[in-house]
């Protein structure tokens, strides 16, 4: 195992360090710009009735549904996938790496990624098929073909559906598993291969129940997982309620002058924060990585935009609610004042705090009980991670199903437990490295696709607005019917 971690780690390192540094930042943050005007803003002008739609009828008892998903599973579903180790782990390495100022450059990929995020869940919902038996077929690889007919598409399909499982369905799952493998062995002392056989076995009997059953399971889990760790995070911040203001500071301050904490040059240091908040951003809430989307095409909704302001809100859930708590508890405890990561000297002395125990050690710190810290966010962390896995297997199994068909997807999620088992067992920094590379990747043929699109996109935001007034729009109702019958044709 050591000799396979030296050799691939500084190789995948080289890879993502091009990746993240430079092609992700201008894909992600460009993406989201261009679909912020493009939409006239649709992620303020709708936000309220992206909350609305969220949270007006929400239930915990969905039920089964006849082919497809209530809109709430399916962002049950999306957040279950979204809402993960990127929210604890991934929060806390990029705040290690790139300072404070990591988490100002997060919430700046996530606003402009829910405008991003309406386009995939429009597009999902526009191209969609819907089989005889009922069962939905929807995300990237449809959209991307009905942007690019002949050979480019195919190949660009492909190449998507090939990244999005080795991202999520095996490298993501091995990340999910090993974070929670740490958290639990932290905490209780347990071996993280008994973690793992456990872990495997509950995924198992997910995975044979198919998306109802993980709808099912992420319906309920969700809101409950993100109550319990919110109030965690909201009695820390009460008993740091004096350092608040200057948590606050140090998020703005750190974001344009990093190397006053980090050290080293400007360059170096702006580049560092930048590209952890790009970088740990994608992996927590997804906004152009084109995961969501297969959560979202399975969707019950009169129209594409309802599903596509619904989007919005998991972003906002993921990032502007969840990660900044963390951002707020690890920062408020461990660098504000006199934090021990709080100077140049402190961060560079650092032998202890890693990604993995820092919002342990933060919540321990602030309770008074390392013990009591390491158990409540192992608890909180391991019901994260394990919808995530849930949530990334559905996706990674519709793009295999894409591939070779609907008997292939059983080989998959053999596999897929398989590497679940694993992700117990390697090293953390490989395991990272190998689902961020992955994650770069997809990223690409899926920002293609949005940008070829983006008339369909912005109908769609254009006949929200027509529709408030004249309560239908037949131009859109319309082109979404050619749409679907052009994909249903192919």
């Amino acid at each position: 195992m050591q000799q396979i971690t030296e050799f691939l780690l500084p190789i995948v390192q080289k890879i993502n360090a091009y990746l993240s540094d430079y092609i992700l930042i201008i894909l992600l943050i460009g993406t989201g710009l261009f679909y912020s005007i493009r939409t006239r803003f649709v992620q303020v002008r709708c936000f309220g009735e992206g909350m609305k739609r969220v949270f007006g009828g929400i239930s915990l008892r969905g039920g089964k549904q006849k082919g497809g998903l209530s809109s709430f599973q399916a962002l049950a579903t999306a957040i279950a996938a979204q809402v993960g180790t990127g929210n604890i782990v991934g929060a806390c390495g990029a705040i290690l790496i790139g300072g404070p100022g990591a988490i100002f450059w997060m919430w700046i990929i996530a606003f402009f990624g829910m405008a991003t995020i309406y386009a995939e869940a429009v597009l999902a919902q526009t191209t969609k098929v819907v089989q005889e038996d009922g069962s939905v077929l929807g995300g990237p690889v449809y959209y991307i073909r009905r942007a690019f007919r002949g050979g480019f598409g195919k190949f660009l399909a492909v190449f998507f559906a090939v990244a999005i499982t080795l991202a999520l369905g095996f490298m993501g799952s091995m990340v999910q598993s090993n974070s929670i493998s740490e958290a639990l062995n932290t905490a209780f002392n347990v071996p993280t291969w008994v973690v793992g056989l456990i872990l495997a076995a509950l995924c198992a009997f997910i995975f044979i129940g198919g998306i109802q059953r993980i709808a099912s399971v992420a319906e309920k889990i969700v809101p409950l997982m993100a109550v319990a760790y919110l109030l965690i995070g909201l009695v820390v911040l009460g008993i740091n309620i004096t350092k608040i203001p200057e948590t606050f500071g140090m998020i703005f301050k750190f974001a344009f002058t990093p190397q006053a904490l980090l050290g080293g040059t400007f360059g170096a240091a702006i580049k560092a924060a930048i590209s952890q908040g790009a970088k740990r951003g994608l992996f927590s809430n997804e906004a152009g990585m084109g995961s969501t989307p297969h959560a979202h095409a399975q969707a019950k909704v009169k129209t594409p935009h309802e599903q596509g302001v619904v989007a919005m809100i998991g972003v906002f859930i993921d990032t502007f609610i969840v990660l900044t708590i963390t951002a707020l508890v690890t920062i408020s405890t461990l660098y504000a004042g006199d934090g021990p990561l709080g100077t140049e000297a402190g961060l560079a002395a650092n032998t202890v705090l890693n990604k993995s125990n820092m919002m342990q050690t933060a919540v321990g710190t602030a309770l008074g009980s390392q013990a009591l810290g390491n158990i409540l966010v192992a608890i909180c962390l391991t019901f994260f991670a394990f919808t995530t896995i849930i949530g990334w297997n559905f996706f990674g199994k519709q793009n295999v199903q894409y591939l070779f068909g609907k008997k292939a997807t059983i080989v998959y999620s053999v596999l897929a437990i398989g590497f679940i088992f694993l992700g117990s067992l390697f090293p953390n920094d490989l395991v990272w490295e190998l689902a961020d590379m992955f994650n770069n990747i997809m990223v690409i043929p899926n920002v293609i696709a949005l940008l070829a699109l983006s008339g369909i996109v912005a109908a769609a935001a254009k006949g929200a607005k027509t529709r408030k007034s004249a309560n239908k729009s037949p131009a859109l109702d319309a082109d979404a019917q050619e749409q679907n019958t052009d994909q249903t044709d192919a």
